[in-house]
C-alpha cells in the first residue's frame, strides 16, 4: 500500500462520507494525540501517515461511514468538560443534554448539600457534571442496566466524584426525599424512522412506546412522591414533545411548569416543581 500524507488521509476519509471533524477526530487518535491538537494536524499535513496507522484509520473511517459513533471509535467523550469513557453500552452522550445539567445546577443554587437523583444515568454524564459543580451535593444515579453502570461507576472513579449508584427500573424501590430529580429518559417512538440510523446505541436507552412518552409517564407518577417541597423534576425530551410533557407534570400537580431551549434554539427539557418552595 503506497504511503500517503494526513492531508491525503483526511481528503479520502471526507471523499467516503466523513465529516470533517469527524475525519480529524479520528486520525489524531490513530497518531496517539488528543482531540485538541486540531491545529496540529494543520501544521503537519505533509506528513506521512505510518501505514500501521493508516491501517488502522481506515477501519475506523469504514466504522464510522456506516453511523458508529465517534465517541464509541475513541472510547471517550467530553461531557460538561469531564472526560468520559463510552462504548457501546451506554448512549453518546450529547451537548444538547448540558442543558439539563445548567437548569438542575440553578434550581439547587440555593439550596445547602442538595439531594439530587439522575435516572436512567448511562455514562453518568449528568450525574458525574452536578456532583463536580457541586460537591456538597449528595448525587445518586440509578440505570436498569447493569453494563450502563458498569461504565458510570469506571468513570466516577476516573474522575474522584463519590457519585453513589444503584440498580433500578426508574424510582422503584428509590427512597426520597430530593431536592432535584433529572432525568434524560428514552423519548423516541417505537416506530420511529430515525431510530434506524442508532443501531449502534442500546435501543433500551432510546425507545420508549408508541408515542415516546411511556418512560416519562413512569418517572412523572413516581417523583411526587420522592421530591421535597420544591423539588424540582427535570426531564430532557424530543424537540416536538414539550407541550405533552408539560400537560402530564401539570396533571401531576406540579408548579412552576416550563422548558427550556438548547443552543438551537429547540424546547430540549421540561420541568416543574412540587408545591411549597420558593419560585423560581
Amino acid at each position: 500500500m503506497p504511503s500517503i500524507t494526513l492531508a491525503q488521509a483526511l481528503t479520502q476519509a471526507q471523499a467516503a462520507g466523513l465529516g470533517r471533524i469527524d475525519a480529524q477526530m479520528l486520525l489524531l487518535h490513530v497518531l496517539g494525540r488528543t482531540p485538541a491538537d486540531r491545529a496540529w494536524l494543520l501544521a503537519h499535513d505533509g506528513d506521512t501517515l505510518p501505514a500501521a496507522a493508516m491501517e488502522q484509520y481506515a477501519a475506523l473511517c469504514a466504522r464510522r461511514a456506516k453511523g458508529e459513533p465517534v465517541a464509541y471509535l475513541l472510547g471517550r467523550k467530553e461531557f460538561w468538560g469531564l472526560p468520559l469513557s463510552v462504548d457501546a453500552r451506554v448512549l453518546d452522550p450529547r451537548p444538547d443534554t448540558e442543558t439539563l445539567v445548567a437548569w438542575a445546577l440553578e434550581v439547587l443554587a440555593t439550596r445547602a448539600a442538595p439531594r439530587v437523583a439522575d435516572l436512567g444515568t448511562g455514562s453518568g454524564a449528568i450525574a458525574l457534571a452536578l456532583q463536580h459543580e457541586r460537591p456538597d451535593a449528595q448525587v445518586l444515579a440509578v440505570d436498569a442496566s447493569a453494563d450502563a453502570l458498569a461504565v458510570a461507576r469506571a468513570n466516577a472513579g476516573q474522575l474522584g466524584l463519590p457519585v453513589r449508584f444503584i440498580q433500578g427500573n426508574w424510582l422503584h424501590g428509590v427512597d426520597g426525599p430530593f431536592d432535584a430529580i433529572v432525568s434524560n429518559p428514552p423519548y423516541i417512538p417505537a416506530q420511529d424512522p430515525h431510530l434506524a440510523a442508532l443501531t449502534h446505541e442500546p435501543l433500551s436507552a432510546l425507545a420508549s412506546g408508541a408515542d415516546g412518552l411511556e418512560d416519562i409517564r413512569t418517572i412523572v407518577a413516581q417523583a411526587p412522591a420522592r421530591l421535597a417541597p420544591g423539588g424540582w423534576l427535570l426531564l430532557e425530551h424530543g424537540w416536538d414533545q414539550a407541550e405533552a410533557v408539560q400537560a402530564l407534570l401539570r396533571d401531576a400537580g406540579f408548579d412552576q411548569v416550563q422548558s427550556r431551549h438548547d443552543l438551537a434554539g429547540i424546547a430540549r427539557c421540561s420541568g416543574g416543581s412540587m408545591p411549597g418552595g420558593a419560585p423560581q
